[in-house]
Formats: structure tokens, C-alpha cells, sequence
């Protein structure tokens, strides 16, 4: 068993701190503004400036909205935080790793495959983190809400964490993509890092556990090792 700082708690469900609700409707109109410049920039220059833009449009107005408190996202991570982060990184690479081959077995399109080159391999640094805030900013705002109205902190995490892979996994769906893959590969797979800050309270760590697991697949398939 893997010893972890269970004194931490998750920011704003219970108002400690405080997020205003225009603090709350900015961080959220930030995501799809985050995901579609990504796009628009990275067309114009590359990946890399791509991704930070990505990264910078939702991170400053959290930290903004916040108080410039860092802490209440970032620790420096522990033995047992980076074990979780590579047992995770592991054990979602085997999820995705079956249940792909399920889904092409029975004709279902797999999730776009990306560009591998090391312009891609840097993007990741960025793009990464940016991800892993698309997912913090609706799971803290769902457990708040549903905390505010039920008083149940189980139960509020519980509603909170499903609604957002479901979220996460359609922000991926292409027109050549099944939406079943998505859900299955990019939405329920997610839960593996989703439970690394669920356990940790670090987005640090569930952070270094997306990024082991991408930067592996795409180095992988950098060396032809993977299709």
C-alpha cells in the first residue's frame, strides 16, 4: 500500500477557497477557446507553439481566478506519488492496448493517430498538462455543484469524475473516429490518471502519469515499434 498525504483536500467544492461564479464561467468558456486556438495556431506556426497557447489560455485565468496560489494544484511529488503516476501510466497503456485491438477486431475505428516526430514529442510538455486542466476545470465545478445541492462528498466525486471522462472522451470524437472508441479508449481509459489526482490531489502527478503514457506510445511508434 502506497503511503500518500491524505491531509490534502480538492480546492472550491466546499468554498476553501472561494471561486466566484464569474471566475467559473470564464474557466469554462476557456476550454473550447483553449482547444479550437490550439488548433488555429498550430496550423499557422506548429505543435509546439501550438500547445502552449493551449496550455496558457486555461492555466493564467485558473491561477488568476486563484489567487496566483499554485498550491492548491501543484506539490512537489513524492516516492509513492511517482510510483502511483508510473503504476497508472502501466496499467492504462495495457487498458488501451486491449481494448483497441477489441474495437478493430470488430470493425469500430480506432483514435486518430498522431503525428510522430519529436516536434510532436515536445508538444506533448505542454499540451499534457493543458489536457489534464480540461479535465480539473469541470470536475472541480461539477463537485461543487453537486456538493452544494446533496452535502455528499462521495457521491458528488463519484457524479463529478463520470461526467467528466464521458466529457473528455467526446472532446476527441473526429468524423473518421467511432464515438464508441472515444468513450471506451480516450474516455473511460482516462480514469487511470483521473485516479492519480483523485488520490493524490496533485495535478502534478496525474499530470507526469498522461505525459509517461502518450510520450510512450508516440516514441514507440517514432521507432516502428507500433502501428
Amino acid at each position: 500500500m502506497l503511503n500518500l498525504d491524505n491531509d490534502r483536500d480538492f480546492p472550491y467544492y466546499n468554498e476553501i477557497p472561494r471561486m466566484s461564479k464569474i471566475g467559473w464561467l470564464v474557466l469554462l468558456i476557456c476550454i473550447p477557446v483553449s482547444y479550437f486556438a490550439s488548433g488555429f495556431i498550430s496550423g499557422l506556426s506548429n505543435d509546439v507553439i501550438g500547445s502552449i497557447f493551449f496550455l496558457l489560455i486555461l492555466l493564467v485565468p485558473l491561477l488568476y481566478f486563484s489567487n496566483w496560489d499554485y498550491s492548491l494544484f501543484f506539490q512537489k511529488p513524492t516516492r509513492n506519488e511517482f510510483i502511483l503516476a508510473v503504476s497508472m501510466a502501466l496499467a492504462y497503456f495495457a487498458y488501451s492496448t486491449v481494448f483497441t485491438i477489441l474495437l478493430n477486431a470488430n470493425g469500430i475505428p480506432d483514435v486518430t493517430k498522431a503525428d510522430a516526430n519529436v516536434v510532436a514529442l515536445i508538444s506533448l510538455v505542454f499540451s499534457m498538462m493543458a489536457e489534464e486542466l480540461i479535465k480539473f476545470i469541470p470536475l472541480m465545478f461539477l463537485l461543487r455543484v453537486f456538493f452544494k445541492y446533496t452535502s455528499n462528498r462521495r457521491l458528488s466525486i463519484m457524479a463529478s469524475s463520470v461526467i467528466t471522462l464521458i466529457f473528455f472522451g467526446l472532446i476527441h470524437l473526429e468524423p473518421t473516429v467511432s464515438i464508441i472508441s472515444v468513450l471506451v479508449v480516450q474516455g473511460a481509459g482516462s480514469i487511470f490518471h483521473l485516479y492519480v489526482y483523485l488520490k493524490t490531489k496533485n495535478l502534478f502527478v496525474s499530470y507526469l502519469s498522461h505525459l509517461m503514457t502518450d510520450a510512450s506510445v508516440l516514441i514507440l511508434i517514432m521507432f516502428g515499434l507500433i502501428g
